[in-house]
């Protein structure tokens, strides 16, 4: 059996993990009507045997992250020795009255119980007692298993296209013992005589291998000699507890947006960020004319065809300048996606390859302490026609991403079905107002949606 190591992208989703947990979530909402009896219990069962029937597709599901002793090579994922979907598949009813704020409650409370390492990284809740027999379900697994791109394909796979889909019996599954020392060991050696081999032809080809090292050093220069971000009252160290607010759009209103002011759809999200940031501060009392905020942008090095079946993670990193201090929607819109335009046509590599190395780890956290970037992003691209889970419809996703460090608010986008809906999680210190940021961030995509409609149809001036 080949031993399935971590790759560096992987491993670095490990590296915060004990302090700041690095799981990330989706948050969906289902028409239960075919999954609740008319008790009003939920049909836990028929659910786990579809789940149960898909779960060859997704074998991280069944394997543990193992960390052997030193000398024997990185993290590896082993098959678990005895697995029990109940561990992983359960029902959390939630209390009156049922509503939103219940719901988001109830996810807060689940986002912060850590997985439990002795068993696959991965969980998935249903909560019944939302009105008209709707259940919200929340499905959380490591980073180390998934990107945002990876999540969604692999949620993806235990999901159908049609409510009638048959779920089939569970295929038989063995679990194959883990590697012994000695082939960990003549694995671990394998792969070192392997990279010594490719840095030997990288000096036959120095051109070529001093390309791949600048490109390394750019992202690492770009994040560490960004501007300063100013000092706000959102530069705060992440603590445990977490505020959520959800914020609902259109994605062909939101790429109409895009389309009439030549931005793409990751512009327009900044920009209601932008926008929900400057209602939010305001309303603390803090000046925001000329404010000048740097957020993370995640960009995936994925080719489109490759996403329906990726795994684990392969993004980089950028930092935009988001401009606070623009009154008008509009101009924010185009110096946005003016900026975003120019950092991403430079090169990126990977978040593990250009911080693989412990030393470049620890500068980087100290020079996140001195110039601290409190906000991040994510837009993930969604199927766009509907999804069914053991018959039941899939009304509403909406991504949850994990926070680090003096990143203390967090905005992720999924488009799925027509929809372009958003989370905003945030530390519930840095942002106990995070409904005030949702107000804003609305009004924010109003006065675009207004402003696109109040433009000449660019086609009728052709």
């Amino acid at each position: 059996m080949p031993v399935e190591r971590l790759t560096a992208e992987d491993q670095l989703m490990l590296w915060p993990d004990e302090i700041w947990p690095q799981e990330i979530g989706a948050l969906a909402i289902l028409d239960g009507s075919s999954l609740l009896d008319p008790g009003g219990r939920f049909r836990i069962e028929a659910v786990r045997d579809v789940i149960a029937a898909r779960l060859h597709l997704v074998p991280r599901f069944r394997q543990l992250l193992y960390i052997p002793r030193r000398g024997l090579g990185g993290p590896l994922w082993v098959d678990v020795p005895a697995f029990d979907l109940s561990d992983h598949v359960r029902v959390v009813p939630l209390p009156a009255p049922g509503d939103e704020a219940a719901l988001l409650l109830a996810t807060e409370q689940l986002r912060r119980r850590r997985l439990d390492r002795s068993r696959p990284l991965w969980q998935m809740c249903f909560l019944p007692g939302l009105p008209e027999n709707r259940v919200g379900m929340f499905v959380k697994m490591h980073h180390a298993i998934a990107d945002g791109i990876a999540g969604v394909a692999t949620l993806g796979a235990l999901l159908d296209a049609a409510p009638g889909g048959p779920a089939g019996p569970a295929q038989p599954w063995t679990p194959a013992p883990p590697p012994a020392a000695r082939d960990l060991f003549a694995d671990s050696l394998r792969r070192h005589i392997d990279g010594l081999g490719r840095a030997f032809s990288a000096l036959a080809q120095p051109v070529t291998a001093a390309r791949h090292v600048m490109a390394g050093w750019t992202t690492i220069r770009e994040i560490l000699a960004a501007e300063p971000g100013p000092r706000t009252s959102l530069d705060h160290v992440v603590g445990p507890g977490r505020n959520l607010a959800l914020i609902r759009s259109d994605i062909d209103l939101v790429k109409k947006i895009a389309h009439e002011h030549g931005a793409k759809v990751n512009d327009v999200l900044l920009e209601v960020t932008a926008g929900g940031l400057r209602g939010l501060l305001r309303s603390r009392g803090e000046p925001v004319e000329n404010l000048v905020l740097p957020v993370y942008v995640p960009v995936t090095l994925r080719q489109p065809e490759a996403r329906a079946q990726a795994r684990g993670n392969l993004i980089g990193q950028i930092v935009v300048p988001l401009p606070i201090g623009v009154p008008d929607p509009s101009r924010r819109l185009a110096q946005i996606a003016a900026e975003t335009a120019a950092r991403k046509a430079r090169s990126h590599p990977s978040l593990g390859a250009a911080f693989r190395s412990r030393t470049t780890r620890r500068v980087l956290l100290k020079v996140l302490d001195r110039y601290p970037v409190n906000v991040t992003t994510a837009d993930v691209p969604g199927p766009q026609t509907p999804l069914y889970l053991a018959g039941a419809r899939l009304l509403e996703v909406f991504p949850v991403l994990p926070l680090i460090s003096n990143v203390s608010l967090g905005i992720g986008a999924l488009s799925y079905a027509g929809q372009f809906n958003i989370m905003a999680i945030a530390d519930q210190d840095a942002c106990p107002g995070l409904d005030v940021f949702a107000a804003s961030a609305k009004d924010e995509l109003r006065a675009l949606a207004a402003a696109t409609a109040a433009r000449p149809d660019r086609r009728q001036q052709r």
